[in-house]
C-alpha cells in the first residue's frame, strides 16, 4: 500500500483538510518540531488504496539571505551587495522545517502539495520538494511522484474535487517569485544600509531605527508625499456664487443650483445678481424624468476589499488581509487573494446563495431574489487565478469576535448584491429661469431599491427625493444672494486612494500592497490620522524630496512596475530568469553608485530638516578618550554621540538605559552603562566602547560585560558566569551585577532569566564549582533583612542542588511577556546528548584561547 504525504501551508489549514478528506476519521499526533500537528487516514489515492499523511509548513520554508560574512555593515560595502553570492536560509530556524519535513518524507512514495494557489503558494512547493528530495521513494521531480492540489475555498466539495483533479506545480511561477525575492533583498538593503550609516551619523532626531528603501515600498510612498505636495503649493481661489431659494406649491422651500456654477470675479458674479434681484417670481419652464440605475456591484476581488474595509469599516489594509485569511482557514469564505471580478460559468452561484437564506441579517433579501431568479452577474476581469471572494457557510455574530463580523458581514451583502437586480430610480431635473439666468434642481424617485436593500450604505438619502413642480409653472422666490467661497486643498491620501493608485500603476500585488502600505507606517514615513488618512512626516517626505533630487526614477512607480512586467513574463514562461536578474540588478546597481556619488543633494535637505549629533540628545556619560560628556540620543536608533571626538556609538534598543554607578571600563576608560527592561525583563552593563568594538576576538558585537572573556574585571562573564543555560545550547547564565536588589540570572544568548535571592545584600560568584558543574554562589544579607536558615546572613552553596536556597531561587523563565518554559530541576547546567555543557570547569582555562 502506498504512502501519500500531503502538504498544506499552515497548520489549522492541515487539520481542515484532513477532517474534510477523511471525513473525520483520522490520528493526529505533534510533529517533531512542534509547531506542526501529522494527521492520518487510510483511504484512497488514484482509486488504489493508500496510507495518507496531511501535514503543513508555516509560510514559507526558506528566504533568501546574503552569506554571513556580508552581513557586517561595517566591513561590506554596500554596492558589494549587487554582486555577492546569496544563500537559502530557513525561514524560521528553530521550527528546523526541513529536517520535519524529511522525517514524515521518509518512506513515502507520493507528495501532494496543498500549499496556496498562487505565485508565493508555487514557491513554497518547490521549497517543500527540495526539504523532502532525499526522503521519498522516489523523484520528487517527477510528475508521477509530486501533485499539486489547486482549490479556492475550504469546504467538502472544493477540497475533493481538487484531491480527485490534481494537476502539478509551476516552476515558472515559483521563478518568478525568486527573482523577486532576490532583487528586493540586493536593491532594499543596498540603498538601505548606505543611507541608514551615512544619515544617523550625522542626524539625531531623525526618530526611525532604519532608513529603508524598497522598490516597491518607495514608490509606495512617493504618492502620499506627492499629495503632500500638491497641499502645500495648493494657493486658495475666491469665487461667488448666486444662491436662490424658491417656495413651491407645497409650501416647501427648494435651493436651486445656478447653471454658471460659480463666478471667480465678484463684480461680474455681482452683475448677475443684479440682473435678477428685482424679480419675486420664477418659471419652470421644463420638467424632464428619465429612468436611470444605479448598477449593482461586479463580483468582489482583493484589492476591492482592502479599499472598503479601509474606508468603510476602519481597518487598515493589512489588518483587514489578516482577518481574511483567518476566515478563510475556518472555511467561512474563499480565498481572499484574487485580482479576478467574474464567477467562473461553472460557478454554483444559487447554491452559495442557498447557504445564506436562513441568516437572521439578510435571510429575507436572499429569499425573495431565489423567488424571483438570480440576475447574471455583471461580466467583471477573469485575472485567470482564484474566482471573486465569496461566502462559503453561513456565519452569525455570535460565532465570530467583532471584526471579523463586520468583514464578513460586507462580503455576504457584497455577494448577495451581485446576484440582486440594479438599483432602479427616476431622476427629475426641473429647470427654471429668473430673467433670462437659467437655475435647476434635480432630484430622485426611488423606484426598485433593488441591491441597495442588502448593501443598504449605498441606499437614496432622503434629501434626494425631488420637489413637486410642473411645466410652465410661476412660483415664488423667497430669497436671492451672492455668497463667498474658496477653493480648497485635496485631503491626504486614504489607504482607500492609495490602494487604488497603486493596482492602476502596478506597485506590488494583490498579496504585497497592504505589506507595503504597513511598511511605510511602520517605518515613521507616514502617520494614519483620523479617517484612515496617510500623512508623510517629515522623515518621509524628505527621502522622497531626495530622491527626486538625484534620481527620480527611484521614487516614481514606472521602474517597479517594469519590473513586474518582466516577473510577470517569468511567470509565464516567456522571458529568462536569469536574463531578467542580471538585467534588473545591473541597473540598479548604476542608479546606486551614481545615488551615492551624488548624496550631497538630499544631505542638505536633511540638514534644513533635522538637528546635527552634536545639537542633540543631553549629557548622560563620559567619553574614553577625551573625558567630555557624551551625548544620549533617546530618538530611534539609540546612541551616544561625543561632540569633541565627533564619533558615534550605537545602544542596546527596546529598553532603558542608565550610568552605572559611574565606574569604568578596564579596557577603555569609558563609562560603564546598564542597559535594562524593568525588573521583569533582561538586563545587563555594558561599555559603549566594547559594545561597538569587541575588545576580544569570540565576543560579537552588540555584547555586554555579560559575554566579555576578561580576566579580571569584576563585572565580566569571567567573573559573573554560573552555568549553562537551563534552556538553550549555546548560553550561559550569568549573574546581573546591576540587578540588586532584584537579583537576576540571565542568559547571553536566548531570554531565560531566574530570580533569585530577593532582597539580598550582595551575590558573589565564586571560583568553587558544585558537581552539577555550576560554579558556587556566596550571598549576604543584612541581619534584619535575612532570608536565610537560622537567621544567618551568609551562606555560600549552588542555585540549583543546595536544598537551602530552594524557596530563594525562581524556576527559569522567559524574559517579560514570553511563555515560561517549564524547570527541568536537577542537574540542569549538565543536561543534554551525553555531554556536560557546564561552564566553568576553571574560568583562567576557558580564557587561555585568548591570551596564550
Amino acid at each position: 500500500m502506498k504512502t501519500v504525504l500531503m502538504v498544506a501551508e499552515k497548520p489549522s489549514l492541515a487539520a481542515s483538510l484532513a477532517n474534510i478528506l477523511s471525513n473525520g476519521s483520522n490520528t493526529s499526533r505533534k510533529g517533531s518540531n512542534g509547531a506542526c500537528s501529522v494527521h492520518e487516514w487510510n483511504g484512497t489515492f488514484q482509486g488504489a488504496p493508500a496510507r495518507l499523511r496531511m501535514t503543513s509548513v508555516c509560510g514559507h520554508v526558506m528566504g533568501v539571505d546574503f552569506l554571513s560574512k556580508y552581513n557586517n555593515w561595517d566591513r561590506v560595502d554596500p554596492v558589494e551587495l549587487f554582486s555577492c553570492p546569496i544563500e537559502k536560509k530557513e525561514a524560521t530556524p528553530k521550527l528546523k522545517m526541513p529536517i520535519f519535513l524529511g522525517l514524515e518524507a521518509k518512506g513515502c512514495d507520493n507528495l501532494v502539495l496543498w500549499l496556496d494557489c498562487d505565485k508565493e503558494g508555487e514557491n513554497i512547493c518547490f521549497e517543500v520538494m527540495n526539504s523532502v528530495a532525499r526522503s521519498m521513494n522516489g523523484d520528487v521531480y517527477s510528475n508521477s511522484v509530486t501533485y499539486r492540489a489547486r482549490f479556492s475555498a475550504i469546504t467538502e466539495k472544493d477540497i475533493k474535487a481538487a484531491f480527485n483533479n490534481l494537476s502539478h506545480p509551476n516552476e515558472n511561477e515559483a521563478r518568478s517569485v525568486d527573482a523577486r525575492q532576490e532583487l528586493d533583498l540586493r536593491i532594499g538593503c543596498a540603498f538601505t544600509r548606505f543611507q541608514t550609516k551615512f544619515f544617523q551619523g550625522r542626524y539625531g532626531d531623525l526618530d526611525s531605527s532604519l532608513i529603508s528603501y524598497g522598490p516597491c515600498q518607495t514608490p509606495t510612498l512617493g504618492f502620499c508625499v506627492q499629495r503632500h505636495d500638491q497641499i502645500q503649493t495648493f494657493k486658495p481661489e475666491q469665487y461667488w456664487v448666486v444662491k436662490v431659494t424658491i417656495k413651491t406649491k407645497d409650501g416647501e422651500d427648494v435651493n436651486l443650483d445656478w447653471k454658471r456654477v460659480r463666478c471667480f470675479d465678484k463684480e461680474v458674479a455681482n452683475m448677475f445678481l443684479q440682473q435678477i434681484k428685482d424679480q419675486t417670481q420664477a418659471k419652470v419652464v421644463s420638467v424632464i424624468s428619465k429612468e436611470k440605475a444605479k448598477a449593482r456591484p461586479a463580483a468582489l476581488n482583493t484589492v476591492e476589499l482592502m479599499r472598503v474595509a479601509s474606508s468603510g469599516l476602519g481597518m487598515g489594509p493589512h489588518h483587514a488581509m489578516q482577518i481574511a485569511e483567518k476566515l478563510y482557514t475556518q472555511g467561512y469564505i474563499s480565498y481572499p487573494r484574487t485580482e479576478t471580478t467574474r464567477y467562473p460559468e461553472n460557478f454554483d452561484l444559487v447554491g452559495v446563495l442557498r447557504q445564506q437564506q436562513n441568516s437572521s441579517e439578510w435571510g429575507d433579501e436572499v429569499r425573495e431574489i431565489l423567488a424571483r431568479g438570480v440576475n447574471r452577474p455583471k461580466s467583471g476581469h477573469d485575472a485567470g487565478d482564484h474566482p471573486p471572494i465569496t461566502p462559503m457557510k453561513l456565519a452569525s455574530r455570535n460565532e465570530l469576535d467583532s471584526e471579523a463580523w463586520k468583514l464578513y458581514d460586507y462580503i455576504a451583502r457584497h455577494f448577495i448584491g451581485t446576484l440582486a437586480r440594479d438599483c432602479k430610480y427616476l431622476s427629475t431635473t426641473a429647470t427654471i429661469t429668473i430673467n433670462d439666468e437659467t437655475f435647476t434642481v434635480t432630484g430622485k424617485t426611488l423606484l426598485d431599491p433593488g441591491y441597495t436593500t442588502v448593501m443598504t450604505w449605498q441606499a437614496f438619502d432622503k434629501t434626494e427625493i425631488v420637489p413637486n413642480l410642473s411645466e410652465n409653472e410661476t412660483v415664488q422666490i423667497k430669497e436671492m444672494r451672492l455668497t463667498e467661497h474658496q477653493t480648497s486643498p485635496p485631503d491626504y491620501l486614504t489607504e482607500s486612494e492609495l490602494i487604488t493608485l497603486m493596482e492602476t500603476h502596478g506597485i506590488g500585488t494583490d498579496a504585497s500592497i497592504p505589506v507595503h502600505i504597513n511598511n511605510i507606517s511602520q517605518r515613521n514615513y507616514v502617520t494614519v490620522t483620523p479617517g484612515r488618512k496617510l500623512k508623510p512626516t517629515n522623515l518621509g517626505i524628505v527621502l522622497v524630496h531626495g530622491y527626486q533630487k538625484i534620481d527620480a526614477e527611484l521614487v516614481l512607480p514606472t521602474m517597479r512596475s517594469a519590473v513586474e512586467e518582466q516577473l510577470n513574463l517569468i511567470a509565464h514562461g516567456k522571458a529568462n530568469f536569469q536574463a531578467v536578474l542580471k538585467h534588473t540588478v545591473e541597473i540598479f546597481r548604476l542608479k546606486f553608485q551614481y545615488f551615492v556619488k551624488n548624496i550631497d543633494g538630499m544631505d542638505q535637505l536633511f540638514e534644513v530638516s533635522f538637528s546635527p549629533l552634536s545639537a542633540s540628545g543631553k549629557a548622560h556619560s563620559r567619553c574614553g578618550k577625551c573625558r567630555r560628556y557624551m551625548k544620549y540620543i533617546q530618538a530611534k536608533p539609540p546612541r551616544l554621540h561625543c561632540p569633541q571626538c565627533d564619533e558615534t556609538y550605537s545602544l542596546p534598543q527596546n529598553g532603558t538605559v542608565k550610568l552605572f554607578r559611574e565606574l569604568k571600563c578596564p579596557l577603555d576608560d569609558f563609562e560603564l552603562l546598564c542597559w535594562t527592561m524593568g525588573n521583569k525583563g533582561k538586563s545587563f552593563v555594558f561599555c559603549p566602547y566594547c559594545y561597538n568594538h569587541p575588545p576580544f576576538k569570540d565576543m560579537k558585537k552588540a555584547s555586554g560585560c555579560n559575554s566579555c572573556p576578561h580576566p579580571t574585571c569584576p563585572y565580566s562573564l569571567n567573573s559573573n558566569g554560573v552555568c549553562s543555560c537551563v534552556e538553550c545550547d549555546s548560553g550561559v547564565l550569568v549573574l546581573d551585577p546591576s540587578s540588586g536588589p532584584k537579583w537576576k540570572l540571565g542568559c547571553t544568548r536566548c531570554d531565560t532569566i531566574i530570580s533569585l535571592f530577593d532582597d539580598a545584600q550582595k551575590l558573589t560568584v565564586l571560583a568553587d564549582v558544585c558537581d552539577c558543574g555550576a560554579q558556587l554562589i556566596n550571598v549576604e544579607y543584612k541581619a534584619e533583612k535575612t532570608k536565610l536558615p537560622n537567621s544567618s546572613s551568609e551562606m555560600k552553596g549552588c542555585v540549583f542542588c543546595t536544598s537551602e536556597f530552594g524557596r530563594l531561587v525562581d524556576k527559569p523563565k522567559t524574559a517579560v511577556n514570553t511563555r515560561p518554559r517549564p524547570f527541568r530541576g536537577g542537574k540542569a547546567p549538565n543536561r543534554g546528548r551525553g555531554r556536560a555543557r557546564g561552564k566553568p570547569k576553571d574560568k583562567m582555562a576557558q580564557l587561555a584561547a585568548y591570551f596564550v
